[in-house]
């Protein structure tokens, strides 16, 4: 349990509005977008700035009380879900973006902005933030910063750690640095990207600085129908095979269809098993070079119906469709697993039988949408927790999903991160001395492991305390301390 003591150094900082401990106040916070795991935290503090995490870091280290950063909670691993009898340091008031240069095309924000407000605020220049999760409304930089997230359009512009110049965090032992800086040319190791996608093992960012990308003059969005799954995966492979670069290839299975149709309307074809969207973007030169090409493949690909959307009201639509699959899904299932493996692209076919494969032989209903450019796959694996078993038999099926993308030479997450889901099965990817070396750097890092604890990396007893000093890191001349 945690201390007395511990609480009233917090009251130090936090008044009482601003420090929850009651049983319905951390109520919320048991959970994220993966209700399947819960954790009840010793207390939340409700962050306005970046003495308020500091604060809150420096308590936890000199108590060893174990910590989770938190923004809108949109994870779906498992990953921000409350250490037991941790704290949680919502991020969500420090919203305000701190400079924005489109000049120099970058934007520095606190960890609790919303994705896509920095693309609004940016549009009368002609700019955006490329990164695109489906979440984009609703979830924060700073959560998009710990998974690295990516989105639809993940295929061409790459992930969030493509698109984070620098950052300024503090460590687990309240020490503040900076990585990084506001270009992309950088001398030394990238610890940037190593902060990136690290899940809060690593502490807590303060503010992020973003590149921003002008915004493609023409886009040029294609729906292919098909009457099988597998030859929209197929389809894929063709369309890489021949050069081309969308910005985005998506695929959706008839379940997927149906629940977004129900959700928003989309009016996909009622017939298709599958549709593939790509979408070309660039100048217009560019993009009407490719129009032919693009639809030349997807004719010898098998697709039996090929709509354009020729308005934005009509991209729109597709799109909304698209990024609502997620939540849709609840309109055919009171409760489902979405799973997050990758595949190679040229065995994204084979991959897709295998899932239909599984889902018959299990009986549990499987709704597949996805990244299929990178073959990034998002398999709904849906499942009543009323019923005695049913969670059990759908992490069953689950864990087969992951193995088949490690056998197939992939990997157990895309973008939504290992958490607390995928933990065991990380040593069956990458073998016990790696996950080893990756636990080294954690501890060099965080020698009380009190930074989310119990995500990502198996289990480990933190070591004794190490004496103040020097950070190792900084001794390297990795990090500067602020």
């Amino acid at each position: 349990m945690t201390s007395r003591a511990f609480f009233d150094e917090l009251r130090k900082t936090f008044p009482a509005d601003r420090l929850l401990t009651g049983s319905a106040e951390l109520a919320p916070y048991e959970s994220d977008g993966l209700t399947a795991f819960r954790s009840r935290p010793s207390g939340v503090v409700l962050a306005e700035s970046q003495g308020d995490v500091v604060a809150a870091v420096k308590a936890c280290h000199q108590f060893n009380v174990p910590f989770m950063a938190r923004g809108s909670g949109t994870s779906l691993s498992g990953g921000s879900v409350p250490v037991k009898d941790g704290l949680v340091i919502a991020l969500n008031r420090m919203k305000k973006i701190l400079k924005y240069d489109p000049q120099n095309r970058i934007a520095v924000v606190e960890p609790g902005v919303i994705n896509t407000q920095v693309s609004k605020l940016a549009a009368n220049d002609g700019l955006y933030y490329a990164p695109d999760p489906s979440s984009g409304p609703v979830c924060t930089i700073g959560g998009n910063v710990a998974f690295n997230s990516g989105g639809a359009h993940c295929l061409k512009y790459g992930m969030t750690a493509n698109h984070v110049l620098g950052l300024k965090v503090v460590l687990p032992d309240g020490e503040i640095c900076r990585l990084g800086g506001d270009s992309l040319e950088m001398n030394g190791p990238d610890v940037t990207g190593m902060f990136v996608g690290s899940e809060g093992l690593f502490g807590v960012a303060l503010e992020i600085t973003l590149r921003l990308l002008p915004k493609p003059e023409v886009f040029y969005t294609v729906q292919a129908a098909y009457d099988s799954l597998q030859k929209a995966g197929d389809a894929v492979s063709l369309v890489v095979a021949s050069g081309l670069l969308p910005g985005a290839m998506e695929i959706m299975d008839r379940l997927a269809m149906d629940a977004a149709d129900a959700a928003v309307n989309a009016n996909y074809p009622k017939d298709a098993k599958a549709i593939l969207i790509v979408e070309l973007e660039g100048p217009a030169e560019e993009v009407e070079a490719e129009k032919g090409r693009l639809h030349k493949i997807i004719e010898q690909s098998g697709a039996y119906l090929t709509e354009v959307a020729d308005t934005e009201e009509k991209r729109t639509v597709i799109w909304t469709g698209r990024k609502s699959a997620f939540s849709a899904v609840g309109r055919l299932s009171p409760d489902f697993i979405v799973q997050d493996g990758v595949v190679p692209r040229s065995r994204l076919g084979e991959a897709l039988a295998e899932i239909d494969r599984i889902s018959s032989e299990s009986g549990i209903s499987i709704a597949n949408v996805f990244h299929a450019g990178d073959g990034n796959l998002h398999p709904l694996i849906m499942y009543d927790g009323s019923t005695d078993g049913a969670l059990e038999g759908a992490e069953e099926v689950a864990g087969r999903i992951l193995r088949m993308c490690i056998r197939l030479g992939g990997s157990i997450t895309g973008e939504h991160g290992v958490g607390l889901e995928k933990r065991d099965y990380i040593e069956e990817q990458y073998g016990e001395a790696d996950v080893e070396f990756m636990n080294q750097i954690r501890l060099t890092v965080d020698p009380q492991s009190i930074a989310n604890r119990g995500k990502m990396l198996p289990s480990q007893e933190a070591p004794s305390l190490k004496s103040h000093g020097a950070h190792p890191l900084e001794k390297q001349g990795v990090i500067s301390r602020v």
